[in-house]
């Protein structure tokens, strides 16, 4: 403010000091008058006060404050009117997020009870369902930013549940859980790169497939999914190596089992490799014990001493020990802007006893997407499963999947899908009208939408 007074001042005493030399031009040898002589010598004293107080200002560009630069639209954005920042992320980077997933199925064999058979998101045919209703919150750890701890929980409801958490085939108790998909807390500590710890229930990474279909290529999820942990409950340790390499280790109760049913703690390693922005691969080992060593209480009442209800202390009469293990790898591959393909590779072999006969299950799956529009994308999947011994269908059969989706996604965050899928088999197995009947495939179409919004960007 008063470089500015100062400046005033001065170009308003060079105009008068200028309009006097201009009528002392026409008698150059007449003499300044002393008022004249005063006046230009305070204008030299102001210029050299000017001159002092510029050199204790900082630079213009610096005391101006800028403008911040406005980020480019996307492509598929351009036309669309500016909108106001979300709601629904907060300052501290804490997300508040809302997902809606329902569908329509038919089977064209008609099964009885309607159920489509090896669908744990999609079970049933001739329905209206609501597959799904997720209410997340999330404030992710950003050691960079200075902010170690994070939170995050997904709360679920609807059809999917009983597939997951709600199942009392993996829960002991899943009336508790049912609507609690994920919970956990995160601290990163600060060891080399940050050794990034969650403790609580957390999404499986076995596997190439997730719980969300927007963050899918398909609408109906793999016979590996079905069978692959969805979620475990426990410890996970994150360990970035550097850009390219990232290592994981678990210690969880088992799979899909929010509390334990036996004593045996489970484990699994994690490699994470990304040669490049156009490749990710993964690679996980799990091992564990899964055979119940209480026997369950489907339908708990009043219990008979002093705990919660639900909690079974009656052993099974014998308690087996043979272990599982999963070798699952999968890598995707972005071939460019219109192109991208992944392969899944799965090896399991589980032994009720330590000493008796092992199942196995293995196989691979291969997906292919294929951008067509900003809006519309059609997406590919064949698999092939191989059930040795019924560890994943209770019968030994070969098991493939053809399935071929089309994406149309009307706005950022309301999506639908338009599914044909067609599984079959080496032995009858699907239903058919007549229970007595059995079929070696079953076809279904299925429409499914999909809403979402919140502050989180990309997959959940």
């Amino acid at each position: 403010m008063k470089f500015r007074k100062l400046a005033s001042c001065i170009y308003i005493v060079s105009v008068w000091a200028s309009v006097a030399a201009a009528q002392q031009s026409t008698n150059t040898d007449a003499p300044l008058s002393d008022r004249e002589r005063a006046l230009l010598d305070r204008i030299d004293k102001l210029e050299q006060r000017v001159a002092a107080l510029e050199g204790k200002q900082p630079n213009a560009s610096a005391s101006t404050p800028a403008s911040a630069p406005q980020p480019q639209s996307p492509p598929n954005q351009a036309a669309a009117p500016q909108q106001p920042s979300s709601p629904l992320a907060f300052s501290d980077s804490t997300t508040l997020n809302f997902l809606l997933d329902g569908y329509y199925g038919y089977n064209f064999d008609h099964p009885v009870g309607r159920v489509n058979l090896l669908r744990f998101n999609d079970p049933t045919s001739n329905n209206f369902t609501l597959d799904q209703a997720v209410v997340m919150l999330e404030r992710a750890p950003d050691a960079s930013a200075g902010r170690r701890l994070g939170i995050r929980l997904d709360l679920m409801f609807g059809q999917d549940t009983d597939s997951l958490q709600g199942s009392s085939a993996n829960e002991p108790r899943p009336q508790i859980y049912r609507n609690i998909f994920q919970a956990y807390g995160s601290y990163v500590f600060p060891a080399g790169s940050g050794l990034q710890v969650d403790f609580g229930k957390f999404a499986s990474s076995i596997g190439y497939e997730g719980a969300y279909a927007k963050d899918q290529l398909n609408y109906s999820r793999s016979l590996f999914y079905t069978f692959l942990p969805a979620y475990h409950m426990g410890f996970r340790a994150n360990y970035n190596v550097n850009s390219k390499l990232s290592l994981q280790y678990w210690l969880v109760n088992g799979l899909n089992q929010t509390e334990d049913f036996n004593g045996f703690k489970s484990q699994a390693a994690v490699i994470i490799v990304k040669p490049n922005s156009n490749i990710t691969w993964n690679i996980n080992y799990y091992e564990g014990r899964e055979q119940r060593d209480l026997v369950p209480l489907t339908n708990p009442g009043v219990p008979e001493l002093p705990t919660q209800p639900g909690l079974s202390i009656t052993p099974v009469q014998t308690a087996h020990n043979g272990r599982l293990h999963i070798i699952d790898s999968y890598v995707s591959f972005n071939l460019g802007p219109k192109w991208t393909t992944g392969l899944e590779g799965d090896y399991v072999i589980s032994r009720v006893a330590s000493n008796s006969f092992p199942t196995r299950l293995y196989g691979g799956v291969g997906y292919l997407h294929r951008q067509i529009s900003n809006a519309f994308a059609l997406n590919g999947r064949f698999e092939y499963l191989k059930d040795d011994g019924g560890l994943f269908t209770g019968v030994t059969q070969d098991l493939k999947d053809i399935t071929g989706t089309a994406v149309y996604q009307f706005a950022d965050g309301f999506q639908t899908r338009l599914e044909y899928r067609r599984d079959f088999t080496n032995r009858p197995f699907f239903l058919t009208n007549n229970p007595a009947v059995l079929v070696r495939s079953q076809s279904t179409a299925t429409l499914g939408m999909l809403w979402w919004i919140g502050g989180k960007q990309g997959s959940w």
